[in-house]
């Protein structure tokens, strides 16, 4: 098990997790934009008050989620494969 079924599982289920994170990332944007939470409730938020640096600075942070996600899958499957 340790030896023979892990080592071909493994990078499709770290995969797989690392996409999922993803996902969450921007549907938690989207959503909080039509007002049920997340990232898209504080984007949302500072767009009605009219705070372009906060608006930024969530876009950014949106961004950079996403960036740590992608880096982190490329460097773990490089790492396993």
């Amino acid at each position: 098990m340790l030896y023979g079924i892990l080592p071909q599982v493994l990078p499709v289920i770290l995969g797989i997790v690392i996409f999922e994170w993803e996902i969450n990332i921007r549907r938690s944007a989207v959503l909080g934009l039509v007002g049920a939470g997340g990232l898209g409730l504080v984007f949302f938020r500072q767009m009605h008050t009219f705070n372009y640096p906060g608006v930024t600075t969530v876009i950014i942070a949106i961004f950079g989620l996403v960036l740590i996600g992608e880096v982190v899958s490329h460097y773990s499957r490089k790492a396993l494969i």
